[in-house]
């Protein structure tokens, strides 16, 4: 026997489970049971109310307790008709031997964020790429390469989709570079030298302050001192990038003199050419070709190792 057509009775009972959720999770606590929907009304209350549904789930997302709100999300069926790629990881992980449950991780994840919510949106589909990338080593140990590029495809189809943030283009962009980068702060190594971090920085722009907070949330361990040890790592890389930047703000990218060591090695007048070579220097320091502040011999056997690059 097949459910009934929807009605306006049966797409308000779904508008109001959406609305039982955020509640929920700004209350931080479950207001009130929710049953499950049949799954044609979740669609057309999503695609009658698409407005007041994005309005609804920015409160569960930015609330005190979200993982709440996704529980009451995914009870009602919402959540397996809304994001069937978050769904897909309701269950997946086994929590202890293989590899921790990735939904209880992700709702975890959420939880932790800071509440802005670029942020937010990113935590609860930074892993959504685990789902298609899961396999084993012959030692049983578990992967997931390139999970974080599949998630972004997956976010990519997700949107094409539903539009979800269609009206908003700069926090699709935002959450899409967030999921495509969450793993790059993890894997700060403190042997990093200051132009591979002035590199990361520079890569991520903008966006730097919400991935390290990203980062940051997705650490979810159980045993304190990796946690620990975890978020030691970030806050070293935060503090090297905010010293570097503060250098650089005072010093420039080449040592005084370099412009007369480099008329002096190649018998070039004072001229326009000596600050094109320069800015072509700069520009080779910007891109981490090559490092900022040495010596000016060095600035020198660089220009006479390519002097058709710089035009002498």
């Amino acid at each position: 026997m097949t459910d009934p057509s929807p009605t306006p009775e049966n797409i308000d009972r779904a508008i109001d489970a959406i609305e039982l959720a955020a509640v929920s999770a700004e209350k931080g606590r479950l207001v009130e049971v929710v049953t499950a929907l049949p799954e044609d009304d979740v669609k057309l209350a999503l695609t009658t109310f698409p407005v007041d549904v994005r309005a609804k789930l920015d409160r569960l997302i930015m609330g005190e307790d979200p993982e709440v709100g996704l529980d009451v999300l995914l009870e009602a069926g919402v959540l397996k008709v809304l994001f069937p790629e978050v769904h897909a990881m309701v269950g997946f992980g086994d929590g202890e031997w293989r590899h921790k449950d990735v939904w209880k991780h992700t709702k975890q994840v959420v939880r932790q964020a800071v509440p802005r919510l670029e942020v937010r949106w990113a935590s609860l589909f930074h892993d959504i790429g685990k789902t298609k990338t899961r396999s084993f080593d012959p030692n049983g140990k578990v992967h997931f390469l390139g999970h974080a590029e599949v998630g972004t495809r997956m976010f990519d189809k997700m949107e094409r989709r539903i539009g979800m943030f269609g009206p908003e283009p700069a926090l699709r962009d935002t959450v899409r570079f967030l999921v495509l980068h969450h793993l790059r702060a993890n894997q700060y190594d403190p042997n990093w030298t200051d132009s591979a971090v002035r590199r990361f920085a520079r890569e991520l722009g903008s966006h730097l302050d919400d991935l390290l907070c990203l980062a940051r949330a997705d650490i979810t361990t159980k045993r304190p001192e990796k946690k620990r040890k975890g978020l030691n790592q970030i806050d070293e890389l935060a503090g090297r990038i905010g010293r570097l930047a503060a250098e650089d703000a005072k010093l420039p990218p080449l040592p005084t003199g370099v412009g007369d060591a480099v008329m002096k090695a190649f018998d070039i007048p004072p001229s326009r050419k000596i600050g094109e070579i320069k800015k072509a220097l700069e520009a080779m320091i910007a891109s981490g070709e090559i490092e900022e502040r040495l010596p000016c011999e060095a600035y020198v056997e660089i220009v006479g190792k390519d002097r058709a690059r710089f035009g002498i």
